[in-house]
């Protein structure tokens, strides 16, 4: 499963989540995938606007 997959797995469950605890779990599990997620960008960005080395 991509990491973008998981994301819109956890918005999905957010939506129909009732339960207080159980809405604060899939909240801190999206804030954590969406940080992975700026993560991969991140490195990815780097690698694509490094300077060529010759």
């Amino acid at each position: 499963m991509s990491i973008d997959q998981h994301i819109e797995e956890l918005r999905a469950e957010l939506r129909n989540a009732v339960d207080a605890n159980e809405r604060r779990w899939i909240k801190e599990e999206l804030a954590m995938a969406l940080a992975e997620r700026e993560a991969i960008w991140a490195k990815q960005e780097g690698l694509f606007s490094s300077k060529p080395p010759f």
